[in-house]
């Protein structure tokens, strides 16, 4: 499917079955994308720099890409679940995780839920608590309509499962969860005892302010913040465009943060 070799198929989570695609042998490294999008679109330029160095599992959520779908409200909780039952599917006991957006905040939440599983964890835009988002987030979610979705979003999603119900189904689910939000126990962060890196940018979704208390929670988290808004440290920006030389940099962190001790 891509010009990286890679392998593909479902894994059982739970009583429905997530996508998946592996690229590269190694260490493993597991990959979660954000609300509306999926594997592959998040992690496109991760895999093409980070596949000769590591065993790269790409997960498409439940209701996302070419997973299946649940009529139940989606919850990190539940994506917690699913992930840990796709590690358990490939024997994998112990793993480190790489998230974005919401994946970092369903990672943040697998940590504090499956500690003995998670090796190292970088979150990018992930936050922990409603008052983490810009101002205005939450009314303008409540006011939003499917017609508000981004058009590469819906691009992608149909381009990997076009069947107009499951984009409703999909919309659906990750909006009332981002308007339903409940913040993360502030104990959960502290007893966190993985190594923990944090990453936004400066005009992100995610307030940096939010991102530095977050490091100062969890015991063993580094942070960077970088020049960018939501994303376009680590992927094309909403206009398509590749800032390569950022994305190296971004990319080069998390080696080095990867890097066995």
């Amino acid at each position: 499917m891509h010009e990286i070799e890679s392998k593909s198929g479902y894994a059982p989570a739970n009583g429905i079955k997530l996508y998946y695609e592996i690229f590269g042998t190694g260490r493993p490294l597991v990959l979660i994308h954000g609300g509306g999008s999926s594997g592959f679109s998040d992690f496109e330029e991760t895999v093409k720099r980070l596949h000769d160095q590591y065993q790269l599992i790409v997960i498409d959520l439940q209701n996302h890409g070419r997973s299946e779908h649940r009529t139940t409200p989606e919850t990190f909780e539940q994506d917690a679940k699913d992930i840990s039952a796709v590690l358990d599917f490939f024997s994998i006991e112990k793993a480190s995780f790489f998230g974005f957006s919401n994946g970092a905040t369903t990672l943040l939440k697998f940590a504090t839920m499956y500690p003995d599983k998670v090796e190292k964890l970088i979150a990018a835009s992930g936050n922990t608590k409603r008052e983490g988002l810009l101002d205005g987030f939450f009314e303008s979610m409540e006011a939003s309509t499917i017609n508000d979705i981004p058009p590469f979003l819906k691009e992608n999603f149909m381009k990997l499962n076009p069947d107009p119900e499951k984009f409703r189904n999909m919309y659906e689910k990750d909006s009332q969860r981002m308007i339903n939000f409940k913040d993360f126990e502030t104990e959960s962060l502290r007893l966190l005892t993985c190594p923990v890196f944090l990453i936004g940018g400066d005009q992100d979704v995610v307030k940096t302010t939010h991102l530095a208390a977050m490091q100062q929670q969890i015991p063993h988290a580094r942070l960077l913040i970088l020049p960018a808004n939501h994303g376009n440290y680590m992927m094309a920006d909403f206009n398509g465009d590749v800032n390569d030389q950022l994305i190296d940099f971004t990319l080069g962190q998390i080696q080095y943060f990867l890097a066995p001790n």
